[in-house]
Parts: structure tokens; sequence; C-alpha cells
């Protein structure tokens, strides 16, 4: 067995633990029994339990990155490739706190922990984002004057967001369809679409 291949099964055995009984219920021991793995190779690749945690985290937001990476890259219209990837990035966060069932609660109540390990996923989110935009701009579908300050932004709107989207707070009461013809509006507004 390769060592990435050892690293990511036990990542992957302490994600489903953490989801199952919690991190702060789950220790170091429990994933090197759960995995079949002593405890010693377990601490190989992970000195703690907050770095094994932290691989956790970047893990599910590289398959986050992943999907986001899918949209960015197809042929389509940068008017298009914008919603498809606010609407991929929130679907995606919305899966991945879902399939980690008791995780949600630390997920949400330790911000700051997931706001550290989010950092890069962060920057390559506001990097397709530019993309999108010069693209838009070059197109002459957006007016976007400065390409860098909207990407910010557009990338802490979403992360803005997330939360009352995964616990479908957002337009409760309105039909997903008319509730993206609002998302459309405020976009392509705020991009100058032409």
């Amino acid at each position: 067995m390769t060592l990435s291949k050892t690293r990511n099964d036990l990542i992957d055995v302490a994600r489903r633990l953490f989801a199952k009984h919690g991190v702060d219920s789950t220790t170091m021991n429990d994933v090197a029994v759960a995995s079949k793995k002593g405890r010693r190779t377990l601490y190989t690749y992970f000195k703690s339990k907050e770095a094994l945690y932290s691989a956790v985290v970047e893990s599910e937001l590289e398959k986050l990155s992943d999907a986001m990476e899918e949209v960015a890259t197809k042929d389509i219209a940068p008017d298009e490739k914008i919603l498809k990837l606010i609407k991929t990035h929130l679907d995606s966060i919305k899966l991945i706190v879902y399939r980690n069932g008791t995780l949600r609660a630390s997920f949400f109540r330790n911000i700051w922990r997931v706001a550290a390990v989010r950092k890069n996923f962060d920057e390559k989110e506001k990097r397709l984002f530019r993309q999108i935009l010069t693209e838009g701009n070059a197109k002459k579908i957006f007016d976007v004057a400065n390409v860098e300050i909207m990407a910010d932004i557009i990338h802490y709107c979403i992360k803005g967001i997330e939360v009352p989207y995964i616990r479908d707070k957002i337009a409760e009461d309105i039909p997903d369809e008319y509730a993206w013809a609002y998302v459309e509006k405020i976009v392509y507004g705020a991009l100058g679409r032409k």
C-alpha cells in the first residue's frame, strides 16, 4: 500500500468517525482501531487529532474545489458559468455538511478552525472568479472595472450565505427557479452584464 493511499484511508476513516460520533468524542485510538492500523502508523501521518481534523476538512474542500474547477472549464458563456459556479459552491457545501452528519455541529461551532483550513480553497475560488470575470470582460459580456475586487466580493458574498443556504433559510417559500432568478438579477446587475 502506498503512503498516500494509507494517508487517504486514515482520513476517510476519521471523517466517518467524526460524522458518526463528533470530532470531540472521537479519539486517535478510535481512528487507529477502525482503520486497522496501529497508533504508530496513525501518528506517522498525523501528529494530533487537530492535524487529522484539518486533513479531513481539506479533503472535503478538495472535492468542492474539483467540482468548481469542472464548472470553470466548461465551454459555456461567462455569464452562465458564473451562476453555475455559485450554485455548485453552495450545493457542494450543503452536500459536504449533510454527508458529515454530526460533523455539522462542529463545522459551524468551530468556524475559526475551518476558516484556517479553508484558506487555500478560498484562494482557488477567487482565482476562478477572476478568470471568469476577465473572460466576461474580454467578450464584452461584463463591465467590471476591477476584477480583483469583484472576485473577492463575490467570494465573500457566497461565503456569507452558506449557513442560511445549508439550513434552507433562503427563499424558503419560493420555488428554486424563482429564487435563482433573483440571484441571477443581483449577480448580473453587479457585473454590469450587457
